[in-house]
């Protein structure tokens, strides 16, 4: 018989929780009370005022009473509307407070949790709980304490006239307690758990949506608009399905209390037929009863707000709750001269039986380049990840200037690390804007527009209509692909690093674009220890060491001239990009020349 209970613990300790981000702007809060007992007064005082209205002002006809009872009116009704203005005002600046610091939060959590936690977790589902379950807490954390507050104190006030009027009545009015408690309490469990499944359903709409609208030209090319309509119908229909089941317990709840209050105020009419009291006392006093059906009906459907607020509140609190990515490392990284050593690092994704690495060692001295070359999963990336410390190593060890990694702080080694990806993340920003995104301070203009210039962004740049301060849209929609990997260039030079990271820069670009590309991460190496993983082995000839990988392992080692001259992985990869590029190119010269001899 104890389980039941559980849950309505778990609820309470979520709502104080919730109601902790309400204490830091309590003398609003309170403000927000004090018009709500205003609102509830004047309610209360137009019951209270029929009682003499009646009795005083139609059966006795003082005239003196009569010529008063306008200007009370007038009163009663003035009183309510400025608590009614108080209230709203006061109620919806500490909601919109609440919200604000809450979406801060979670923002917070979620920029500086594990690169792990989003292998886990779509960000469109991420973005549903920060847009749209962070909503619903409003209703929760300051618009049901409105309710609760203002429609309480309404009933208090009307019950105690009515226990003034006739306290028998009243005791027959409040049996019907006891079976309202049993409905709301029925219906609040049933409610939680349906809300918790409709927020999975946005989450899916919002992940679905997001994944569409950003593939929308694949989804062109490939004629797909009918399969990615039907995915979003599932996960829509999804959606009304819960919340239907929602509407049904909300249908059914309040109708059952109404219906149990009519039965009370039936019941209370009858009695007070057989009872000797004026026509003005029970004017008043049937007022009083009806007029507390609306609070009645109000704190009934108050629960089903605090079941959808705090389902929302669970979600936005597993966030707010989110450790942050882990950080031993004390000691502060000042100046690196750039040695980097791995050391027996082995690494799996947390896939038991799966590692990803096996036994890696080698070295990247100072200002030297070492390149990663492999099929696709051999794990090239991975050994990226784990110098930036997005995961740790499951055995072994990686050394900085022959400090171990993990004992230097996270961002004192991320701050000496830059690095350009093939996917390159640009904000909708201007171009100015995305180089200087690499630094840190103060933005400084010269140093800026020198790295603009050693990337070759100013070759465009010159001819935009703004010139670095040209926009360049979502994810930089409006450039192209030789042109957005530029600026990712411009940033790395901008940070000016001392160890650099280059993650296939250059796979994805044309022949032109690449000799672009080519001559900017020359001026990009100079200097820097290099990380390089490439896909286009004309890319590395000019690294110091050259790693190849196969299925985690590695397989060969050594100079571009000597891993060529050696039988193996590394030789026969360049005979078939070599043989591929010879043949597109005979083909390309083929066309030139029958266009020629037209």
């Amino acid at each position: 018989m104890s389980a039941p209970a559980q849950p309505a613990t778990g609820d309470l300790r979520l709502y104080r929780r919730l109601l902790t981000h309400v204490l830091p702007y309590k003398w609003v809060f309170a403000l927000a009370i004090g018009g709500m007992l205003m609102v509830s007064a004047g309610d209360a005082l137009i019951a209270v005022m029929l009682k003499p209205i009646i009795d005083t002002g139609f059966v006795d006809r003082d005239q003196a009473f009569i010529q008063l009872v306008p200007l009370l009116l007038v009163l009663v009704g003035g009183t309510r509307a400025a608590g009614t203005f108080i209230d709203a005002y006061c109620m919806t600046w500490v909601a919109r407070r609440v919200i604000q610091d809450l979406r801060q939060n979670m923002f917070e959590r979620l920029i500086r949790a594990p690169v792990a936690y989003y292998d886990r977790h779509s960000s469109g589902r991420l973005t549903s709980r920060l847009t749209f379950d962070v909503e619903r807490i409003a209703m929760a954390s300051t618009g049901v304490l409105r309710t609760l507050i203002r429609d309480a104190f309404k009933m208090l006030f009307l019950l105690g006239w009515m226990f003034y009027l006739s306290w028998q009545l009243s005791l027959l009015f409040t049996v019907i307690l006891p079976f309202a408690y049993i409905v709301f309490k029925l219906s609040s469990r049933r409610f939680r758990k349906i809300n918790e499944k409709v927020q999975e359903t946005v989450g899916d709409i919002t992940h679905t949506a997001k994944e569409s609208l950003q593939g929308q030209n694949l989804i062109k090319i490939f004629g797909a608009h009918e399969y990615q309509s039907l995915l979003f119908l599932r996960a829509n229909n999804r959606n009304r399905q819960k919340i239907m089941k929602a509407a049904v317990v909300a249908a059914a709840s309040v109708p059952l209390m109404v219906l149990i209050s009519g039965m009370g105020v039936a019941g209370v009419i009858w009695v007070a037929l057989q009872l000797d009291i004026t026509p003005g006392t029970f004017t008043s006093y049937l007022a009083a009863m009806i007029m507390t059906t609306k609070p009645v009906r109000s704190l009934s459907e108050i629960n089903l707000a605090i079941q959808s607020g705090l389902s929302g509140a669970k979600s936005v609190f597993k966030i707010i709750d989110l450790e942050p990515e882990p950080d031993p490392g004390k000691e502060v990284l000042t100046t690196v001269a750039g040695n980097i050593q791995f050391d027996g690092v082995s690494f799996d994704y947390g896939q038991r039986g799966k590692p990803v690495l096996k036994d890696i060692s080698f070295a990247m001295p100072a200002g030297g380049t070492v390149a990663l070359v492999g099929a696709s999963g051999s794990g090239k990336s991975t050994i990226a990840s784990l110098l930036l410390r997005f995961y740790a190593p499951t055995a072994g060890r990686i050394l900085i200037d022959g400090r171990p990694l993990e004992s230097v702080t996270l961002k004192s080694l991320r701050d000496h690390i830059a690095i350009v990806t093939q996917d390159i993340i640009l904000f909708d920003d201007s171009i100015r804007h995305n180089i200087a995104y690499g630094g840190s301070g103060a933005l400084d203009d010269a140093k800026l527009k020198q790295a603009a210039e050693a990337a070759n962004v100013m070759e465009f740049a010159a001819d935009a209509p703004n010139g670095l301060d040209t926009l360049i849209g979502e994810r930089g929609v409006r450039l192209s692909g030789g042109q957005r990997q530029r600026i990712a260039i411009a940033r790395a030079l901008y940070k000016d690093a001392p160890l650099l990271i280059l993650d296939e820069a250059t796979s994805s670009l044309d022949s032109r674009s690449e000799m672009h590309i080519q001559d900017a991460i020359a001026r990009l190496v100079e200097n820097r220890t290099s990380l390089i993983i490439a896909h286009r082995l004309s890319t590395i000839h000019h690294a110091d060491l050259i790693l190849v990988l196969d299925k985690g392992r590695i397989v060969q080692h050594g100079s571009h001239a000597q891993l060529l001259a050696a039988p193996g992985v590394y030789a026969k990869l360049h005979e078939l990009q070599y043989r591929g590029r010879g043949q597109v190119e005979a083909a390309a010269a083929a066309v030139t020349a029958a266009n020629a001899a037209r």
